[in-house]
């Protein structure tokens, strides 16, 4: 459900097209909730058949056309009451900690390896979130442009610093996965330490 308030929130700046979504999905929202094309159009499709959103036809070029989607007033309303509500908390799907769990059945190289592509992996999350903190202090990013661009002069600074924290979460949690990676190379280390090699 969470996937008609996030393309809820980008098309409240602003008519877009299906394919505008979907790339702007991708640099924005998409940081902190994971969507795959596929799903945007059918989600789209649905949202417009329940009054959320309102589509119309664009010429686009000589003979083509494309599909603006609006937010309607129904649509501003059910995002504006999803803020209000309290989250609906999920429960946890980890597979990193799940394996981890259950290293011993490993090599310590396969979970060397392991710890290594995870560091690498949230390594690469925060330069790109760390990236994202540094467009917002710029007020460079594409997306919060156009959302500042509609919002009022005395709301635009609380916008930049909603936006910032959200990704100084996602900073953090990517600091907190570092260090879990690196604690656990240092425990493979020091429990092959005290192994005694027969």
């Amino acid at each position: 459900m969470s996937l008609r308030y996030a393309l809820l929130a980008l098309v409240r700046v602003g008519p877009q097209s299906g394919y505008d979504l979907q790339k702007q999905f991708s640099v924005s929202v998409g940081h902190v909730w994971h969507a795959p094309d596929s799903q945007i159009y059918p989600a789209l499709r649905k949202m417009e058949e329940e009054g959320l959103i309102h589509g119309e036809e664009q010429a686009r070029g000589e003979r083509g056309t494309r599909r603006m989607y609006h937010i309607t007033p129904a649509g501003e309303q059910a995002f504006l009451d999803w803020m209000a509500s309290p989250p609906e908390y999920q429960r946890v799907r980890d597979p990193a900690h799940l394996r981890a769990a259950y290293l011993e059945a490993g090599t310590p190289t396969a979970a060397r390896a392991f710890l290594r592509a995870h560091l690498a992996q949230w390594e690469s999350e925060l330069e790109q979130w760390q990236g994202e903190i540094r467009r917002i202090d710029a007020v460079d990013n594409p997306m919060l442009l156009r959302r500042l661009a509609v919002t009022s002069e005395e709301d635009r600074e609380r916008t930049i610093a909603y936006k910032r924290f959200a990704y100084e979460g996602l900073v953090e949690r990517a600091l907190g996965e570092i260090q879990w990676a690196r604690n656990g190379l240092a425990l493979i280390d020091r429990l092959e330490g005290s192994e005694v090699t027969p």
